[in-house]
């Protein structure tokens, strides 16, 4: 074979090879992209964020690298003191983390709701802690205790809207965040000391003992615990000061106040979205048949189990979240805790989350 021969066989070779590669990417770019995931938490710094990410049908094969793990971890992590305040407990995994520590000789204690307290199926897990010799305190009888944070060795801080179960943990859509700060730990051992020390839950409870304001890591940070420090009228300011955007998902939306700020920001020329989950949302009493009829972009959830995020994102860079639904009974009579965080960084996995969540409403899973 001349060299000319060779060169024309090389070529022909080539031309195939190239075809082929094109055939498979033209492939792979045709197959359908598996579901977007919940952002991933910073592999570093003062705080990390997760979401739950809810499969329809649940299944039991699937209870597996939830929050559940995440908090587990932060548990076995603590070297001195876990106390936890939680409305409804019933994950496996976290109650034997709290027995692990108190075996290793770390201080738990832990503060819950009367109502589940009370329930034989719900106390199950306070039974359990009990018998192991780890103090539960329950209260508000005539509200509910609806916090679900953690301090951990007085200088980390678990919140969110995720209570401390299977079904939050696998089934509803859910946020968690821990904060590294010895300052915001402060706050969070306070109110929890009125609670488990003085027996002081709801409107019994009284302000004072935590600032409000606190700087983490250059990040302007304010921490709010309801009733006593009227929480509505501070998410209210900042929700008035929206210059670009508004994005939420709410639970539960029954404050007029509130609606009536976001209403008049939209009427203004800031962009509103919202997500409200379906339970109650077509009641008189919630605010998603309101703005619907003004005009607003706001949608009812599309997951067929829950949608349990209490969030606010003003302008990509401020975040509201915790556990305070926006009701007048979180307002004035429940246990709440509330965090609001100036920091696009932080403000951006919430976004990505909104976006997931908005995306299923206007697509909803069908039963």
């Amino acid at each position: 074979m001349n060299f000319s021969t060779k060169m024309l066989l090389l070529s022909a070779i080539a031309i195939v090879v190239v075809c082929m590669l094109a055939l498979v990417i033209g492939i792979v770019l045709m197959l359908p992209k598996p579901p977007s995931a919940p952002p991933a938490p910073p592999a570093e710094g003062w705080y990390q964020v997760y979401f739950t990410a809810p499969k329809y049908p649940d299944r039991a094969a699937d209870h597996h690298g939830g929050l559940d793990e995440k908090l587990t971890a932060c548990i076995n992590g603590a070297q001195t003191s876990v106390d936890m305040a939680i409305y409804d407990l019933d994950l496996p995994n976290v109650v034997q983390a709290l027995l692990d520590a108190k075996r290793r000789g770390v201080a738990v204690r832990v503060a819950t709701d009367l109502t589940n307290y009370n329930d034989a199926k719900a106390n199950a897990a306070y039974q359990q802690l009990e018998r192991a010799g780890i103090p539960v305190v329950a209260g508000n009888p005539n509200a509910i205790m609806h916090n679900k944070f953690v301090v951990a060795d007085r200088a980390a801080v678990w919140t969110g809207s995720w209570n401390f179960t299977t079904n939050d943990t696998y089934r509803y859509n859910n946020n968690g965040i821990l904060i590294q700060s010895p300052d915001l730990a402060r706050n969070y051992t306070a109110t929890f000391e009125k609670m488990f020390n003085d027996k002081k839950f709801g409107p019994a409870r009284k302000a004072g003992g935590t600032r409000p304001r606190l700087v983490i890591a250059g990040v302007a940070v304010e921490n709010y615990f309801s009733p006593e420090d009227r929480v509505m009228e501070k998410i209210i300011a900042r929700v008035k000061t929206a210059a670009q955007s508004i994005d939420f998902m709410a639970y539960s939306f029954t404050d007029d106040d509130l609606a009536n700020a976001i209403t008049a920001r939209a009427q203004a020329g800031v962009r509103v979205r919202g997500v409200f989950e379906n339970t109650g949302s077509e009641t008189r009493f919630s605010e998603f048949g309101r703005m619907k009829t003004a005009g607003l972009d706001v949608w009812q959830d599309g997951n067929p189990y829950l949608m349990h995020h209490k969030v606010f994102i003003v302008d990509n860079r401020t975040v509201i979240c915790g556990s305070f639904n926006f009701s007048k009974n979180a307002e004035e009579a429940n246990d709440e805790n509330v965090l609001i965080i100036d920091d696009p960084a932080l403000a951006a996995p919430f976004t990505a989350e909104f976006e997931r969540v908005y995306a299923q409403a206007k697509n909803p899973i069908r039963k």
